[in-house]
């Protein structure tokens, strides 16, 4: 058996022919996006998309958004991913604002080739879409519900595989969460029974943070301490069993700060908070499924943990019901969630909610101390240091203010002279008061 050399083309001729085609595609491609109806110009985009893939020797990874009724996680970081990475030649891009966000989300459209390089390695990504009718029958008639199915296609050149499943995709994964944290408008949920979840929710914009709270430094430094540990031990909790979460008290008399800790909280770790207020809260059924729509990185609060349990009569939430929600089964419903529960009266609590993996770090919100004043004086009145420090200092010695009243003196002027002789004249008022009634710490 023989061939004939003169029968067969060149290898030359077979990369001039592929050369020549792909040119063509691209033409055509550029044609489509300037005179093609876009009802066609999908499908035609598509088509000429798998014949070029075919000619080559690049792998294909189809990454589509949705898995039956599951986001596919890889495919929405993809999208944030590439928002970022979309340069000033895109052609084609699509920009959205939600209602409630701050923010401009930017992202590629459909069709629009990118490309990116990861490791010295080219990654080119397309975003594709195609169609699916389903036949709806209502009143004896059919209907047809037209579905569109999004997805990625991302093509390298096959011996790299190993690295795209391997580095590239969970970098990418990191980067998109990294893009999220940054562009992340905070919310606050609050209990909405009208709502898909239970929950309905307005944006956080509360400016604590833990430089502005007027609190102990050791307390503060502690905190803070704390839940950097918990955020980097996702594997940790992993290994010994237990569902990521941690639980703070914060307890001390009204007007210490306590709300403010949870928004600086919030603001430090970039993390929603859910306000779930026991006392409207019908049944411990509706405790879990408000358990349930609560996302991951969120802090849930509830407040008054001392008065919230009081009507657990007439089917209401029962104090096994909120342990099994903050340690049991459900519990685990989710990732990195902190749990904060606040009183003003530690002592009203029963012991079986005070134990560690129910309430693991407890914090005493005090009264204003001289270092808790200063905080509030650099925060009012910008002044670090003044001559009537040391007079307010003796004044914090023997008489109980809350940061609250402290600032809310400040507050009354800005000029440090006036504003700081008006805490002592409303420091002296305090003493004769707490004089009378025999009270005065002297």
């Amino acid at each position: 058996m023989w061939f004939s050399t003169k029968a067969m083309p060149s290898y030359e001729a077979i990369l001039s022919a592929t050369a020549s085609l792909t040119a063509s595609v691209i033409l055509l491609r550029t044609i489509a996006n300037d005179f093609i109806p876009e009802s066609i110009k999908d499908r035609l985009f598509l088509h000429l998309h798998k014949i070029s893939s075919s000619l080559s020797s690049q792998l294909t990874v189809v990454i589509e958004e949705s898995d039956g009724l599951t986001a596919n996680q890889v495919f929405h970081a993809a999208d944030v991913y590439l928002g970022e990475k979309l340069s000033s030649s895109t052609p084609r891009i699509k920009v959205n604002k939600p209602q409630k966000e701050k923010r401009l989300q930017v992202t590629t459209d459909k069709n629009q080739e990118m490309v990116d390089v990861f490791e010295g390695v080219k990654l080119k990504w397309v975003l594709l879409s195609t169609s699916r009718n389903h036949v709806l029958k209502k009143n004896n008639k059919n209907g047809v519900l037209k579905e569109e199915i999004r997805y990625f296609e991302l093509s390298f050149h096959k011996k790299n595989r190993e690295m795209v499943l391997g580095s590239y995709l969970p970098y990418l994964l990191q980067k998109a969460k990294e893009i999220k944290e940054k562009n992340k408008t905070l919310k606050l949920h609050t209990v909405d029974y009208n709502g898909t979840d239970y929950w309905g929710s307005i944006n956080l914009d509360h400016p604590a943070s833990f430089n502005t709270m007027a609190m102990d430094p050791a307390v503060k430094t502690a905190l803070i301490e704390d839940l950097d540990r918990f955020s980097r031990r996702r594997e940790f909790y992993r290994r010994v069993g237990k569902a990521w979460k941690r639980g703070y008290l914060l307890y001390g008399p009204p007007g210490t700060g306590k709300s403010s800790l949870v928004a600086a909280m919030a603001n430090y770790l970039k993390f929603d908070v859910y306000d779930l207020d026991l006392k409207e809260i019908q049944c411990n059924s509706d405790l879990r499924r408000l358990l349930i729509g609560t996302g991951n990185g969120s802090i849930i609060v509830i407040e008054d943990i001392d008065t919230s349990l009081d009507s657990a009569e007439d089917d209401k939430v029962t104090l096994s019901g909120l342990l099994n929600f903050i340690d049991g089964l459900w519990s685990s419903c989710g990732d990195e969630r902190i749990i904060v529960f606040t009183t003003n009266h530690k002592d009203r609590l029963d012991p079986v909610l005070l134990r560690p993996g129910r309430m693991d770090m407890h914090l005493h919100m005090s009264y204003c101390t001289f270092s808790g004043f200063k905080t509030l004086a650099s925060n009012y009145l910008r002044i670090q240091d003044h001559q009537l420090f040391g007079e307010i200092k003796g004044w914090l010695d023997k008489v109980q203010a809350t940061p609250a009243e402290v600032a809310g003196e400040l507050m009354k002027c800005e000029d440090p002279d006036v504003a700081l002789r008006g805490l002592i004249k409303w420091f002296h008022n305090r003493a004769n008061t707490e004089r009378q009634d025999g009270s005065l710490n002297i």
